[in-house]
């Protein structure tokens, strides 16, 4: 886990998200919290219990982009999970333990990558020898046989036979080992090795609690049991090379170690994203229907929450340490319309600011990642430059405030619709303007988007 400062935490946030300073605090804290855990004597250390975050606010403002970008700077295992989706057809209370083994498939992938990083320039020289032995085999060697006068079978003045010069061969294989590196040899074609990979078998496990896929894989089972199988392809030495740098990588790792970390990432550092938790509030008094199921699903992911062991295909996994952000709207409801357990485990609470025109104005501007950035990247790769002046951008900010206040608030996102309505026909024919330089103004905007505004009927328009 990196040891970020809640100040620099929050100046990595400013770079992408704009505003909701208040969440940013938290959810920097929360962060820091966590590293300053992993400080305490071990003792102590079990005892201290995450500060779970509870984020509300409309669509559109940033919940979801805080929560992804602070996993991504701590370098955490990191899942978005809609609780809503517990509560459709078929919803069964063991589903809820689902997360926690995405959790773990996820911290295993990530360990896995970074062990493959690790072990890359052995399996490249590696893979860079088996190509060598494919590309010159090494010869037998000749047995030294010395024919003595008075020998019967060869005679008095039979030679002495002599093994082939090593030297000689070493040079060769130097020689070719500088064209394999230099890529002069990358389009001769060689036959290798490869083994099969047949389509992976899933077994799939039916319970009274409904279907799971526990994750069992046939193959898997029985490759340690049964020798695998190889087929010869011809391919060039490029191609050969990939396929042996990735045979020899995997044969260099020790999943029993990936499984160790991964486990131990998952437990200590990972973070469960709960979205639209407010669709699982009830409404007020008790009634029937729905609204059962709403509160059987919240006894469900509460000791989850509070902290239990979840088992997964990798082993048993502690859910104690594990931060969990839930996110909601509650427009419908309030967070006090949740059990009362599960809103205690959710100590720390921030409300998100709705955003106004300057938000929208500074979305547009400022982040690293803006959408007027990537629309400029896009664009770029078929050669024609485009450029928004300040006018054409505060006028783009004007109507998505306009079309959020007139019809459903959707926040940031409205953005995106209103680009790429906008750029339409620029994006279309882009592909033949190569070279043009292209300049929108606030007239540009006025005369595409001048409809969508005034238009009552915006269904049309906006999604």
């Amino acid at each position: 886990m990196k040891s970020l400062t809640p100040k620099e935490i929050v100046a990595e946030l400013d770079k992408y998200i704009i505003g909701q300073d208040a969440a940013k605090k938290k959810v920097a804290i929360a962060l820091r919290n966590r590293w300053r855990r992993q400080q305490l004597d071990e003792s102590l250390r079990e005892e201290v219990a995450p500060k779970n975050i509870i984020m509300i606010g409309p669509t559109g403002v940033g919940k979801t982009e805080i929560a992804r970008r602070l996993a991504k700077l701590a370098d955490a295992p990191f899942i978005k999970v809609e609780a809503s989706k517990f509560t459709e057809v078929g919803y069964v209370g063991r589903d809820c333990e689902s997360m926690i083994r995405e959790l773990t498939e996820v911290a295993v992938h990530m360990v896995r990558e970074e062990m493959l990083e690790a072990i890359r320039p052995k399996a490249a020289a590696a893979a860079e020898r088996r190509l060598l032995d494919i590309l010159l085999p090494p010869r037998p060697s000749a047995a030294r046989k010395i024919y003595r006068p008075g020998d019967p079978e060869a005679g008095d003045d039979a030679p002495v036979a002599m093994s082939p010069e090593p030297d000689a061969e070493a040079r060769t294989r130097e020689i070719l080992l500088a064209k394999l590196r230099s890529g002069d040899l990358d389009a001769r074609e060689v036959d290798v090795e490869v083994r099969e990979t047949g389509s992976p078998q899933t077994m799939q496990v039916f319970s009274n609690a409904g279907l799971e896929e526990m994750g069992f894989n046939i193959q898997e089972m029985f490759e340690r049991f049964m020798p695998q199988r190889t087929k010869r392809r011809r391919v060039t030495v490029a191609e050969a090379r990939g396929i042996l740098e990735q045979e020899e990588a995997q044969n260099l790792l020790d999943m029993d170690a990936i499984v160790r970390e991964a486990v131990y990432r998952t437990e200590n550092a990972g973070i469960v994203f709960l979205d639209e938790i407010d669709k699982i509030a009830g409404h007020g008094a008790p009634r029937s229907g729905p609204d059962v199921s709403r509160e059987g699903v919240q006894r469900d992911i509460l000791p989850i929450v509070e902290g239990s062991t979840v088992t997964t295909k990798y082993g048993p996994v502690k859910t104690d340490h594990i931060l969990f952000i839930a996110a909601g709207a509650f427009h419908m409801s309030k967070v006090s319309d949740l059990i009362p357990e599960l809103q205690g485990r959710f100590p720390i609470r921030v409300e998100l600011n709705s955003l106004n025109l300057d938000d929208f104005k500074r979305i547009l501007r400022e982040p690293e990642n803006s959408l007027i950035k990537q629309y400029q990247a896009l664009l770029a790769t078929e050669g024609v430059a485009v450029e928004f002046d300040d006018e054409c951008v505060d006028l783009l900010a004007s109507v998505c405030e306009k079309v959020n206040a007139s019809s459903e608030n959707i926040g940031a996102r409205r953005l995106h619709t209103i680009l790429e309505y906008l750029l339409e026909d620029l994006l279309f024919e882009a592909a033949e303007m190569n070279g043009k330089r292209v300049r929108l103004n606030a007239a540009d905007v006025q005369k595409r988007l001048a409809g969508i505004a005034e238009d009552r009927d915006l269904t049309k328009y906006i999604l």
